[in-house]
């Protein structure tokens, strides 16, 4: 029998694999084309399933430079974000895991979407309207990031696509009326999108049937000489900000927007972590390093930088962009070794960092922060992109 194949044998592979995607929402007439490998945009694969049997899905983006991330509907959570070095060498650059489990039991926002409202607020009370609302104390004596079953750990609906900008995956969800004790009914959607640029732009908007406050971010643990590789310390930052908020020992602003001026949080100009993360400052006992809410220096809702950060071995470098007032920047003090993550790395102490962009913490009790309300009718919109280059 000759060895020589058909154009039909060439071609078939590839027609099943495309039509396998298709059936799984990986390829359809809005997402990106089936490459000649067999491969879609935005394919689809089983990623595990909860404890209550529901199976997650893993979507994957690429570009054409190779980037590449990987996004569970599970929390909406950035699995993987696979980027170049100065020599071309990718490495993933987010923590995480490599299985389900570990983000059902034990993760600490590893790459989450965040919600219904992003870091504290004071005892988890607020008022709307002189209604009063409570919240879980999840973060005793405080609610942080949407309370016990926020965002984070919510299945979201997904839809892969593609826009003039890369390929894309729309998450949805509804929280409804009394969810984690927020008033009423929130549609999300969250769209990611890996552009050509190498940048991970996330864009949400939401809207509610009834007026309830408002803060999404996204909580990816940044490593940018590739995730277990050691500490953070080395990485060098700039920060766009002049003021931050500082804080009481719960982690809850005191009100005060302080000059950094003279203080280990002024990164002005680049700084390394761990040039004054250990100097003798309250707030940086506080928070056992920094985990803290800078005012970024631009006004009105249009993109801005906020931040800047090097990984000098490696040459990347990422730059942190949004629309929003305030970026927490958190230097994974609470990381201690316990955490087996992706290749069986033990993320030890400040093994990653997180740069959120948000509004302040506890908006809701300081009448002088940017207004976290979103009233009925109105619609909530937030973009944050983190951009990735190699020098």
């Amino acid at each position: 029998m000759s060895n020589k194949k058909s154009l039909f044998q060439v071609l078939l592979p590839t027609a099943a694999a495309c039509a396998a995607a298709f059936l799984s929402d990986g390829c359809s007439t809005n997402t990106p084309h089936c490459h000649s490998n067999g491969s879609c945009g935005g394919n689809s694969t089983i990623f595990g399933f909860l404890h209550n049997g529901t199976p997650i899905k893993s979507y994957t983006l690429r570009n054409k430079n190779g980037a590449e991330a990987r996004i569970i509907n599970y929390g909406g959570i950035v699995q993987s974000l696979k980027m170049p070095d100065k020599n071309g060498k990718f490495d993933d650059v987010v923590l995480g895991y490599d299985h389900l489990g570990g983000y059902e039991t034990n993760s600490p926002y590893f790459g989450a979407l965040i919600g219904r409202y992003g870091n504290r607020i004071a005892k988890g009370h607020f008022s709307i309207n002189g209604e009063n609302y409570t919240l879980a104390p999840c973060n005793a004596p405080n609610s942080l990031h949407g309370g016990v079953k926020g965002f984070d750990k919510v299945v979201w609906d997904a839809k892969p696509g593609k826009s003039d900008l890369g390929q894309t995956l729309q998450l949805n969800y509804i929280s409804h009326d009394g969810e984690e004790g927020f008033p009423g009914t929130m549609t999300i959607t969250a769209v990611y999108t890996l552009t050509e640029d190498n940048s991970l732009r996330v864009e949400f908007s939401a809207t509610t049937d009834k007026d309830t406050i408002a803060n999404l971010t996204h909580h990816s643990y940044f490593n940018l000489a590739g995730q277990g590789n050691g500490d953070i310390l080395n990485h060098v930052v700039q920060i766009n900000a002049d003021k931050t908020t500082p804080v009481d020992a719960t982690l809850i602003p005191t009100g005060e927007l302080r000059d950094v001026t003279g203080t280990p949080f002024d990164f002005r100009t680049p700084t390394t972590v761990g040039a004054r993360i250990a100097q003798t400052d309250e707030q940086l006992t506080f928070g056992k390093g920094y985990d803290h809410n800078w005012v970024i220096n631009h006004t009105g809702s249009e993109l801005s930088m906020d931040a800047r950060v090097t990984e000098p071995t490696s040459g990347r470098v990422m730059e942190v962009w949004s629309t929003e007032p305030g970026m927490q920047f958190y230097s994974g003090n609470f990381l201690d070794g316990t955490i087996t993550g992706k290749g069986e790395h033990v993320y030890n102490f400040r093994t990653g960092f997180c740069m959120e962009p948000q509004h302040f913490p506890d908006s809701p009790n300081h009448a002088n922060f940017p207004s976290t309300l979103l009233k009925a009718g109105d619609t909530y919109h937030n973009t944050i992109v983190y951009k990735f280059t190699a020098k």
